[in-house]
């Protein structure tokens, strides 16, 4: 497969694009993370969500360590070739790393944010400290 679709989207000066995760069955956001060309290119390969962590700086497959993984269903890329959209199935049905299905679980009331949604596992459940 050539990599000529790569250039069709419009990198960041810092070689990122921001990619927007929708569960491809319900259409709730899950989560907004980043990815560069190889991250990209592997998401498209192995048919499941890479991404690049800008705080550990390195490649990040979703779900590696939690085993959430996001198995992508269709990929699309908006008007002005700058942001991604990853339909995909949420493996675990959880997308954040807090144990809620979406990263988007705080709601402005007022002048106040409110955790509208539940904790579905408890991180320390999810992520376990290696010895």
């Amino acid at each position: 497969m050539s990599d000529i679709w790569l250039n069709k989207v419009c990198w960041a000066a810092d070689g990122l694009v921001p990619v927007i995760a929708q569960d491809a069955s319900t259409g709730c956001v899950l989560m907004m993370a980043w990815m560069n060309r190889e991250a990209f290119k592997r998401t498209v390969q192995s048919g499941e969500a890479t991404y690049w962590s800008r705080s550990r700086k390195k490649l990040w497959h979703k779900g590696e360590e939690s085993g959430n993984i996001q198995r992508v269903q269709e990929i699309r890329l908006d008007c002005d070739g700058d942001v991604v959209l990853l339909k995909v199935e949420q493996a675990g049905g959880i997308a954040c790393h807090t144990g809620r299905a979406s990263c988007f679980f705080s709601r402005l009331e007022k002048d106040r944010w409110v955790e509208i949604d539940p904790v579905l596992k408890a991180p320390d459940e999810i992520y376990q400290k290696k010895s």
